[in-house]
C-alpha cells in the first residue's frame, strides 16, 4: 500500500449538473435486460466455453426470460462464428428473442459479422470504439475528429450491410467504449454523429450503450453522467439508453440501479457478475433486488440453485458462498434458519475450507 495515495491518485472529477433528478426518484419498473454472459462473460474465462456449453447456457438464458442475448464476437473467434451460425441454421432462436453480436469499427470485421448473421430473423449489431483521452493519445494517436470519424464510418458500413439484407430485422447498437472516463460533451458529440448517420426513429430505435469500461468513480458520479447524457443526447426519443457498468470498485449493481434512476432504459451484465477483471453487473442480484422492492423483474429465478449450478458447470467459476441470493451460506442458511446447529455447522465448514486453502497455497 502507498503511504500517501494522494502522491499517485486524484479524486475522480464530479459532473457539473444542476437540478439533478435521480436522487429523488424511486425505481418502479424493470429495465430491458441484455445478457452478455456468452460474450463479455465468456471472453473473461480462463477456458472459454465450448459450443455445447454455450448452447446449454443460451437455452438457460432463454428459459430465464432474457429477450436480448449477446451470443458472441463472431469476427474475432471461429468458435463464436460457428455458434452464431448454429443458432441460425438450426433455428434455435425463439421468435421473441433477439441475438446480439459485438464488432469493432473495422470494415473487414463488420463484413465477417454480417456473414455470421446471414439469415437471422432478428439481430442487434453492436459497434464499439474507445473514445476517452488516454485511448485517443496512447492507443490510437488520433484526434477527436478522427475518433468520431471511425465511429461514423463503422455505422455507415453497418447500415450498408443491413440494407443489403432486408429479410432480417436489424437493430443497431453503439457503445462509446470508455465512456465513463471521456469528456461528456465529446461523448455526446460522437453519439449524436453516429445517430445522425443511422437515423433512428421512435418506431425503430437504436441503442446507445454507455459503458463504465473500467469503474473509476462512485455510483453517484456515474448516475450524474447518465442523467447528463439523458438530458443532452440528440434523437433521445428514438434511442434506447443502455448502461454496461463494470465492477472494478465493487459497486456495479449500485451504479446500475442509480443509472436507471438517472434515465437509463436498459442494463447489460452477466448472471453472477462474471466479466473482465472484477466483472460486470450481477444481473441475478439486480433483478432480485427489484423483486424485493415489489417490482416484477420479468426474469424467472424461481429455481436459482439449478441456474447457479449450470452457470458454475459452464463457466468453471464458483458462485461465492455469500452471494446475496444464490450463495451456499445464504440458501442453506435460509433453509436452516430455525436450526442454529445447522448454521454453526455451515460456519465450521467455511473455516475448515479456508484452512485447507491456506495449506494448498503454502
Amino acid at each position: 500500500m502507498l503511504r500517501n495515495p494522494a502522491d499517485k491518485y486524484r479524486p475522480f472529477p464530479t459532473v457539473r449538473l444542476t437540478g439533478r433528478k435521480w436522487p429523488s426518484r424511486t425505481l418502479d419498473a424493470a429495465p430491458v435486460w441484455m445478457s452478455t454472459d456468452l460474450r463479455d462473460g465468456n471472453q473473461a474465462l480462463i477456458k472459454p466455453m465450448s459450443a455445447a456449453q454455450k448452447l446449454e447456457y443460451f437455452e438457460m438464458l432463454v428459459a430465464i426470460g432474457f429477450k436480448e442475448i449477446e451470443v458472441g464476437f463472431p469476427s474475432a473467434s471461429q468458435t463464436d462464428f460457428d455458434f452464431v451460425r448454429k443458432l441460425i441454421v438450426e433455428q434455435r432462436i425463439p421468435d421473441d428473442v433477439t441475438i446480439e453480436v459485438f464488432v469493432p469499427s473495422r470494415a473487414e470485421l463488420i463484413a465477417r459479422t454480417f456473414d455470421a448473421l446471414d439469415g437471422a430473423p432478428r439481430a442487434i449489431v453492436h459497434l464499439y470504439n474507445a473514445i476517452c483521452p488516454s485511448f485517443r493519445r496512447i492507443v490510437f494517436n488520433q484526434s477527436k475528429d478522427e475518433i468520431k470519424a471511425l465511429a461514423v464510418e463503422g455505422t455507415r458500413l453497418i447500415k450498408e450491410h443491413a440494407q443489403a439484407r432486408p429479410d432480417t430485422h436489424w437493430t443497431f447498437q453503439y457503445s462509446p467504449e470508455t465512456f465513463n472516463t471521456t469528456e461528456l460533451p465529446f461523448a455526446r458529440e460522437v453519439c449524436d454523429a453516429v445517430a445522425q448517420t443511422w437515423r433512428p426513429t421512435s418506431a425503430h430505435k437504436m441503442i446507445v450503450n454507455l459503458p463504465a469500461s473500467v469503474e473509476a468513480a462512485t455510483p453517484n458520479v456515474f448516475a450524474d453522467q447518465i442523467e447528463w447524457m439523458h438530458r443532452n443526447l440528440g434523437y433521445r426519443d428514438s434511442i434506447v439508453l443502455s448502461v454496461h457498468p463494470h465492477n472494478d470498485r465493487g459497486t456495479a449493481v449500485a451504479a446500475a440501479e442509480l443509472a436507471l434512476l438517472a434515465g437509463a432504459d436498459r442494463v447489460e451484465g452477466c448472471l453472477f457478475g462474471n466479466g473482465e477483471r472484477t466483472g460486470n453487473v450481477d444481473l441475478v442480484t439486480l433483478a432480485m433486488n427489484l423483486d424485493a422492492m415489489g417490482i416484477d423483474s420479468g426474469l424467472d429465478f424461481s429455481n436459482l440453485p439449478a441456474i447457479r449450478h449450470a452457470a458454475e458447470r459452464c463457466t468453471q467459476l464458483p458462485v461465492a458462498a455469500r452471494h446475496p441470493y444464490a450463495g451456499d451460506v445464504v440458501t442453506r442458511g435460509a433453509q436452516a434458519d430455525s436450526n442454529p446447529e445447522e448454521i454453526d455447522a455451515m460456519g465450521n465448514r467455511e473455516v475448515e475450507q479456508a484452512k485447507a486453502d491456506e495449506c494448498v497455497a503454502a
